[in-house]
């Protein structure tokens, strides 16, 4: 049976914008998941629209995107840069426009990876340790880490930049590349275990996900174009165990100032630690998406799923 909201939960939301696309290496994955938002929030009933944020050219001025037509509440599915490190969030507050998901502070913790893992040591949660490599003589320092590292551009998403790496040589081809993406690298600790996601709904952990995949990690070919990624809700973790993982990501997101949805990614190692790798507040939401299988799993649908996240809208 189809789900759809009520007339008056409807005139509630008003006329809903679906901001999605963007500037950001993450543009092609906004544009599948604001497509698959769209969809499902008008089978729901709600008034929606699309809205591209600088459209397919990229010259269009956001601000005046904004202001063309009425808009009552944002639901925000822009990826990356732009879209989920504060800046788009804070133009809507100055345009008074209410929007879903974290706010500005939150957003822009959440996409810088570095400062991420400073909150969640200053917190006392457990994240892999690790080094910043801003110069070519950070590569030593990086290397008494131990290999194998991962090595990470501090303000991307969908695992663009990201490399294992096993040795010096792979660590500055993998370093080099990752400063064309950005002015800030880390090198992290590799974990050696199993790797899970949980999905955050209402500031709430839902079920969580162990992934698993063939490559070296879950990176941008497992997560948007292999068939062979395997997403596990029959986990073998104990009940003390998974409880644990449970609290651990609504720690991480609330450590951040996170509100409303998000994802927090983490790995543990054999000897059964978690450890956290960072928090997404704007999460994939494609057919490969992991917020909508872990929201089905916890029995709602994906037109559920937008409506949840649209009413947290401030």
């Amino acid at each position: 049976m189809t789900y759809r909201i009520s007339e008056e939960q409807a005139a509630a939301f008003g006329r809903v914008a679906v901001i999605y696309g963007g500037n950001s290496a993450e543009r092609a994955v906004s544009l599948n998941s604001g497509t698959a938002v769209l969809k499902a929030l008008l089978v729901a009933g709600v008034n929606a629209f699309p809205l591209d944020l600088y459209g397919a050219e990229g010259d269009l001025n956001p601000v005046q995107q904004l202001q063309q037509e009425p808009i009552d509440r944002a639901f925000l599915i822009l990826h990356g840069r732009g879209g989920e490190d504060g800046t788009i969030q804070g133009l809507l507050e100055m345009l008074q426009i209410s929007y879903t998901g974290s706010r500005v502070a939150a957003s822009a913790l959440g996409m810088d990876k570095l400062r991420s893992k400073q909150v969640f040591v200053g917190a006392g949660l457990p994240t892999p340790p690790f080094r910043v490599l801003r110069t070519e003589n950070d590569l030593l320092c990086a290397q008494e880490l131990g290999f194998p590292l991962m090595i990470k551009p501090a303000h991307e998403g969908s695992s663009i930049g990201m490399h294992k790496v096993n040795n010096a040589v792979d660590l500055a081809s993998a370093w080099t590349d990752a400063c064309g993406y950005d002015q800030c690298v880390i090198a992290e600790k590799w974990i050696t275990g199993a790797e899970f996601t949980v999905a955050i709904l209402n500031d709430n952990a839902l079920p969580a996900i162990r992934l698993e995949t063939p490559n070296d990690f879950y990176d941008y070919e497992a997560k948007y174009q292999a068939n062979d990624t395997r997403y596990l809700f029959d986990d073998t973790l104990s009940e003390e165990k998974a409880t644990e993982l449970l609290r651990l990501s609504e720690q991480a997101f609330q450590a951040l100032g996170c509100k409303g949805w998000g994802r927090v990614d983490l790995m543990q190692d054999k000897a059964g630690q978690f450890y956290l790798l960072e928090v997404n507040t704007t999460p994939g939401m494609t057919d490969h998406s992991l917020v909508p299988m872990a929201a089905k799993q916890a029995g709602l649908s994906f037109e559920q799923l937008v409506v949840e996240i649209l009413k947290e809208a401030q």
